[in-house]
């Protein structure tokens, strides 16, 4: 039975501050670290066997995936990474206090930006400090310069199945430490949910989330590690 286990980074720098982070490469807090490491610790617990992880390219995911693995005894498997799963773009919001910007915009035109399905932020101005145009590892990508919980779910899923889906598919016990949106468009797609309950649905940091998939891989059973902080998860086949 295919099972994969979803795992959301520990608690980032700007988390701690509150700001909008999106594509900007944060390292993850001490509590972070912790959380990731929990995570790891559960999953040994489990008794789960990793063959295949994968990751963004943002360090708080990596090492998420880093710190989680050696908790579990399983720093040795393999790791891919891909900026196709990193999280979404918040475009001229990015580097923002939360707060700040609800202030000055007002809460529900923030509240729109965060969590309408198919609304993006104003897009990111050129030239900025948190321009990636430079950055080599997106060399050859379009880097996006705004992006909703909709355009990021199209560039996740292609890389969904073109890597993971296959892997999944070969009955390869699967690992995937990313962020709250992007694994928020893998969950949309496995439960088949729809665009107002995916824009409800959390994903709580560095707690596990395994979910055993049938043969075409659609979800049998979904389970967080951690009850204690455990959040609602959309119904499974039956």
């Amino acid at each position: 039975m295919p099972t994969l286990v979803i795992l959301r980074h520990g608690q980032s720098l700007w988390n701690l501050e509150n700001r909008f982070t999106g594509w900007v490469d944060v390292d993850l807090t001490p509590g972070g670290e912790a959380e990731a490491a929990f995570g790891g610790e559960l999953i040994k617990k489990a008794g789960i066997a990793f063959e295949r992880a994968f990751a963004s390219v943002l360090t708080r995911a990596i090492r998420t995936a880093w710190l989680a693995l050696a908790a579990a005894d399983q720093a040795w498997i393999p790791l891919a990474k891909d900026w196709r799963l990193n999280e979404r773009h918040y475009g001229a919001l990015t580097g923002q206090d939360k707060a700040q910007t609800a202030a000055s915009h007002g809460e529900d035109q923030v509240r729109i930006w965060r969590r309408s399905y198919d609304i993006p932020p104003p897009p990111l101005a050129p030239g900025g400090p948190f321009d990636l145009d430079g950055d080599r590892r997106y060399r050859g990508v379009t880097v996006p310069t705004t992006e909703s919980l909709k355009t990021t779910l199209e560039r996740v899923l292609p890389y969904w199945f073109a890597e993971m889906a296959p892997a999944l598919s070969a009955g390869q016990c699967t690992l995937v430490a990313a962020h709250g949106n992007s694994l928020r468009a893998i969950v949309k797609h496995l439960f088949e949910m729809d665009e107002d309950a995916v824009v409800r649905l959390e994903i709580p940091t560095g707690n596990p989330l395994i979910v055993e998939l049938s043969g075409d891989l659609r979800p049998l059973s979904a389970r967080y590690l951690d009850d204690s902080r455990a959040e609602p998860l959309p119904p499974t086949r039956t």
